[in-house]
């Protein structure tokens, strides 16, 4: 579904959403986590009270699932650099322990819930993956870093140079 088929109530929802709440945070993964975070686990149903305040609770809900749609394809198409460093900085700002933070994700994996229920699996699938191969490039960091005398747990950024080499 594209923005300009919306229906005028949940484009304008979506409008609203977009540039009050999702244009303040920073990393696309963020605003996954945050769009998937509005959705009631029990019915699927999509909620946001200061939206719901302004529109309809149907324009509202409406609105929450396509930006949820959109923001899944994006984090899915992301270049697995991309994708690390976007974890890495949700991390960070997450203020846990990146090994804590890195064995709740790769053990518990609460992506999962990212993920919207009118995706197509095999898009789902490409996007736990992807997760799990970021989460893997992380912790390699982690162990690098922790392996260094100076015992920094800072883990850098994951510029093009800093990703071992593939091997064939």
């Amino acid at each position: 579904m594209e923005r300009n088929i919306l229906p005028a109530d949940e484009l304008n929802a979506y409008e609203d959403f977009s540039s009050r709440t999702l244009a303040k945070i920073p990393t696309a993964i963020e605003r996954l986590i945050c769009i998937a975070s509005t959705r009631d686990y029990n019915s699927g149903v999509y909620h946001h009270d200061g939206l719901a305040s302004r529109f309809s609770a149907s324009a509202t809900a409406k609105a929450l699932q396509f930006a949820h749609i959109e923001a899944f394809h994006a984090v899915s198409a992301m270049p697995l650099r991309e994708l690390s460093d976007e974890i890495r900085q949700y991390m960070k700002s997450s203020r846990e322990e990146p090994a804590a933070f890195l064995n709740a994700w790769q053990k518990l994996e609460p992506y999962r819930v990212a993920i919207p229920m009118e995706v197509d699996p095999t898009i789902a699938e490409l996007f736990v993956s992807n997760v799990k191969i970021a989460l893997a490039i992380l912790r390699l960091h982690l162990l690098r870093q922790t392996d260094r005398p100076s015992g920094a747990l800072q883990l850098p950024s994951l510029g093009p140079r800093s990703l071992p080499p593939l091997r064939s």
